[in-house]
């Protein structure tokens, strides 16, 4: 399982990269105009645009993400088939249709339904698709079916498994999201310790998109909460309106950069500056904007335990903050750019103590973060078991053809088409299972100059070949056509 989950977080690396970019974009435009929205600026209106693009989208951007990284081949159906598999369970259970099934007016469906398209179902849809394609991308069709045979079938039966899905969520979402409406209901009775409940849940929910329901009831007019609104408007009680807001603060601008430097330091040699390149990124936006995807989505797979330590220091933290009635408020988030702007609120209350709070909460991400990655080897970004630990070796063949030559000594000494039953390809590996580990001849393939091999089961072996790998593994892919 944790291998399974790994590898599923490795795949939401690339949707995820493009998500600082986007947050940053949509930020500056809510700094220019935060109360029109571009309303009253077109510079405004360009950058919240341009970044909404990408952030409203980011369902549809796991499930290809997702897809593609989580089958075999990583072939361009496999990432068509996530789209066909989104598109189909979010059309089917969005409120119209839904209201269309039931026959009743679109305001009377459960609320739950307005909230289908959300990264959770991008996730699922992606790993459908992708078991889809491992299974049928093969698959040869009677002739008079035969044009749908192989990568052709593969969105056609990722469709019918999302059918499947779509009915049993249509039973399933409803409940787990009234359940968490409920739920929410009753510990906002609870202050200060209710707030931190909330804080906890809303983290630990985030990879199910189910976070949304505890929202409704603290940040809006669900119950009569309604905290951000009230908070906006001014129509709430000093110290207590914005409590379920402010202890995001210390997270959003200081916890999780101190998480982002904390995994960066903790990275493998060789893969710090890729690191880097995320973690700067990915940190910068949180703090700035309040948008914290880019960061938690690149360790809440890979390290899901750290995942559940923030998010029990994000339930803290939003204890502390309503215990001392430190108050204040967001429209976006709780980024840098919200807390400037809700200074001139009258409702917040001692503000600048979140700033305080921020400060301690990042030595305790940094060190805590730091410690848990080292003592447990836990694969962080920049940890993977993929990572080599070497330079990539002068010695690998070189000349016009040198990848090509390199993969046909390779997968010769792998045992060929006799013994290969499937070749993956990470950042710096070749990644194949074989039928016979004692077919495979290592002194063959270290001969090519590869900086080593890795045996990782009875039938699954690494090759480093490093930087270049994905040349290597193009060439094989030839081969074995």
């Amino acid at each position: 399982m944790m291998k399974y989950l790994q590898r599923l977080g490795r795949s939401l690396m690339l949707p995820v990269a493009v998500l600082p970019a986007a947050a940053i974009l949509m930020g500056i435009g809510y700094w220019i105009d935060p109360d029109g929205w571009g309303e009253a600026n077109v510079v405004a209106a360009f950058l919240i645009k341009a970044g909404g693009s990408i952030l409203d989208n980011i369902p549809i951007l796991f499930a290809v993400g997702v897809a593609l990284g989580m089958s075999k081949e990583r072939d361009g159906s496999a990432a068509m088939s996530g789209l066909v598999s989104y598109l189909v369970v979010t059309t089917l259970l969005s409120t119209d249709t839904v209201a269309m099934f039931q026959g009743v007016d679109p305001e009377q469906v459960n609320a739950a339904f307005g909230k289908i398209g959300n990264a959770f179902i991008g996730i699922i849809s992606g790993i459908i698709a992708s078991n889809m394609y491992n299974r049928f991308s093969h698959v040869q069709l009677p002739d008079a079916f035969a044009f749908f045979s192989g990568k052709r079938l593969v969105p056609i039966m990722s469709a019918l498994a999302m059918l499947v899905a779509s009915v049993a969520l249509f039973f399933i979402w409803p409940v787990l999201y009234s359940g968490l409406v409920s739920f929410g209901t009753g510990i906002s009775k609870l202050g200060a310790i209710g707030a931190g409940l909330y804080g906890f849940f809303n983290r630990l929910l985030i990879p199910t998109g189910l976070h949304h329901a505890l929202n409704a009831v603290f940040w809006f007019d669900t119950i009569g909460i309604d905290d951000i609104g009230k908070f906006r408007d001014g129509t709430g009680i000093k110290g207590i309106t914005g409590m379920y807001q402010a202890g995001f603060f210390p997270i959003m601008m200081f916890g999780l950069p101190a998480a982002a430097l904390a995994m960066y330091h903790t990275a493998k040699t060789k893969r710090r500056k890729q690191a880097a390149s995320l973690m700067l990124a990915a940190g910068f936006a949180s703090f700035f904007t309040g948008v914290t995807e880019p960061i938690e989505f690149s360790f809440m797979f890979l390290a899901p335990a750290l995942y559940l330590v923030h998010a029990v220091l994000t339930g803290l933290s939003l204890t502390i903050a309503a215990l001392f009635h430190w108050t204040s408020g967001f429209a976006f988030s709780a980024g840098f750019i919200d807390y400037v702007l809700s200074l001139k609120i009258p409702l917040a209350n001692q503000p600048y103590m979140l700033l305080l709070q921020g400060l301690v909460f990042g030595v305790i991400y940094y060190f805590l973060f730091r410690f848990l990655i080292v003592k447990f080897d836990l694969k962080t970004p920049g940890r993977e078991d993929e990572d080599i630990d070497g330079e990539e070796d002068s010695r690998i063949v070189t000349g016009k053809e040198r990848f090509a030559i390199m993969a046909a000594r390779i997968y010769e000494g792998l045992g060929g088409d006799a013994n290969v039953t499937s070749v993956d390809n990470c950042i710096t590996r070749l990644r194949v299972e074989v039928k016979d580990m004692n077919a495979v001849d290592q002194e063959k393939i270290k001969a090519t100059g590869v900086p080593g091999i890795n045996i990782v089961g009875s039938n699954s072996i690494q090759v480093i070949v490093g930087t270049q790998v994905q040349f290597v593994a193009d060439e094989i892919e030839k081969i074995r056509r």
